[in-house]
């Protein structure tokens, strides 16, 4: 079923209550800033626990299966709540639900749930709440129709940084990637759209912006005109008031020296790259059909290091594809060990239904797979400690975020290169732009004391 009535304006969420809960990406995590600053127009307010709750909408992640089962068993505990509550309304969303298979899995597995929809269907959620008040079925809504999405504004969890998306969707159809069937194709916002954003946002003391897009180098080519990426890039230096800006998440074959040179010359524009290799197999990339050799991307990272001075670069990996050998693997090996990542995000390959690389043979053991992964990860842990270890005695700016989740004494922040820092300090420091001094070096972040203070 699906609601055909228009929404009415009156607030339909006053003096109610949600819980909202995110897997994913960070554009499913600008998609939940949307889904609260809907939520928020309609009068509801937000809460920590579920038992709060009036509504309760998961934010689905696609890419890898434990997200999708952490779904599956929070849907589960939440019987028990609607038995109590009645009037609860549950809802779905995000990419693991724009997939029709998933949606109606959903449907008929969980009773309970009001509403099941997909990542086009934001401008529709104040429809889809107001049917679901008066409907007792399942309302599902994965339409690929995003009109409206445009003129949504998002409730950003930070007063000094913020996402902006610059593309949704991606046309790359990687074989072992669910992305293009929930995102849909390239759909790139234009360029007057998102510079106006960011200045508003700057405006509004934003010091730090983070462009994003499933393929960032691919921005513009959906367009008329010869616009690019690396010319938003530079657009995006003028912005006034900006400080600080990032974007993610690169593709290889589409990075163009006209965009490293935007980054070198950008004074406003961090020295981090974050560039996906997944394999370090040329077998392997084929076979994944990311469109780039290996030889290609060590070209790149070469390209990079020598045009900018103290870049940092990071990576996603994945380990255990279909048919990967130990050859192919320590191909991967090497490549870390050639180019020496800052840092790598590394995955053991999961299969994706509606993908090419579900239905190739050769898939390898679990076992086989966790084997490789701690291979890999003890290789990278060496190579980001020795990276790290670089810096110490060196001073470095960092944007603070506030108190670090281990120690509310100390306070954390990120340094241009995406470095995370800890250092004693008051609260008053979140979101201000501080230099300092770094005394210690780990595998995963940086310490050190404010320049000018005993250490």
């Amino acid at each position: 079923m699906k609601p055909e009535q228009s929404a009415n304006s009156y607030a339909i969420g006053e003096g109610k209550k949600y819980l909202l809960i995110t897997f994913g990406c960070q554009m499913n995590e600008h998609d939940s800033e949307v889904i609260c600053s809907v939520l928020e127009s309609l009068g509801y307010s937000a809460v920590l626990t579920a038992e709060e709750a009036d509504l309760i909408i998961i934010n689905t992640c696609a890419v890898r299966q434990k997200p999708e089962d952490k779904v599956t068993s929070l849907l589960g505990k939440y019987y028990a709540l609607k038995q109590e509550n009645k009037e609860l309304i549950i809802a779905v969303g995000g990419c693991m639900t724009q997939q029709e298979e998933a949606a109606r899995y959903i449907r008929d597995r969980f009773h309970h749930v009001n509403i099941v929809f997909g990542t086009h269907a934001l401008p529709r959620l104040p429809l889809l709440l107001e049917a679901a008040i008066n409907y007792k079925g399942t309302i599902i809504d994965i339409d690929e129709d995003y009109t409206g999405r445009e003129e949504l504004t998002a409730a950003h969890s930070s007063t000094f940084k913020a996402w902006l998306p610059v593309i949704y969707g991606c046309n790359n159809f990687c074989s072992y990637c669910v992305v293009p069937h929930v995102r849909g194709r390239e759909r790139s916002r234009h360029g007057e759209d998102i510079l106006k954003e960011a200045k508003s946002l700057a405006a509004r003391g934003y010091l730090e912006l983070t462009l994003l897009g499933q393929n960032v180098n691919s921005y513009g080519q959906d367009l008329a005109g010869d616009y690019t990426f690396a010319g938003l890039l530079r657009d995006m230096n003028y912005v006034e008031g900006l400080k600080r800006i990032r974007f993610m998440t690169s593709h290889p074959k589409d990075l163009s020296p006209e965009l490293i040179e935007a980054v070198r010359s950008g004074d406003s524009i961090c020295e981090h790259f974050h560039l996906p290799v997944q394999s370090g197999s040329n077998r392997i990339l084929k076979n994944m059909n990311r469109g780039y050799s290996r030889e290609h991307y060590i070209k790149l990272v070469n390209m990079i290091k020598d045009s900018i001075p103290g870049v940092s670069i990071t990576s996603d990996i994945i380990v255990g594809f279909p048919g990967e050998s130990e050859e192919d693997f320590q191909a991967t090996l090497d490549l870390l060990k050639t180019v020496r990542f800052d840092n790598a995000f590394s995955f053991i390959y999961s299969p994706r239904k509606n993908t090419t690389a579900a239905a190739m043979r050769e898939q390898l053991s679990h076992g086989e797979k966790e084997e490789r992964l701690q291979r890999l990860n003890e290789v990278q842990h060496a190579i980001s400690s020795e990276l790290n270890l670089q810096l110490e005695g060196s001073t470095v700016e960092v944007l603070v975020e506030g108190p670090s989740k281990n120690n509310i004494d100390m306070q954390t922040g990120r340094t241009r290169t995406n470095k995370l820092v800890h250092f004693p300090g008051s609260s008053d420091l979140t979101g201000k732009l501080v230099n300092i001094n770094i005394s210690e070096a780990k595998t995963w972040n940086l310490a050190g004391v404010l320049e000018g203070e005993n250490s």
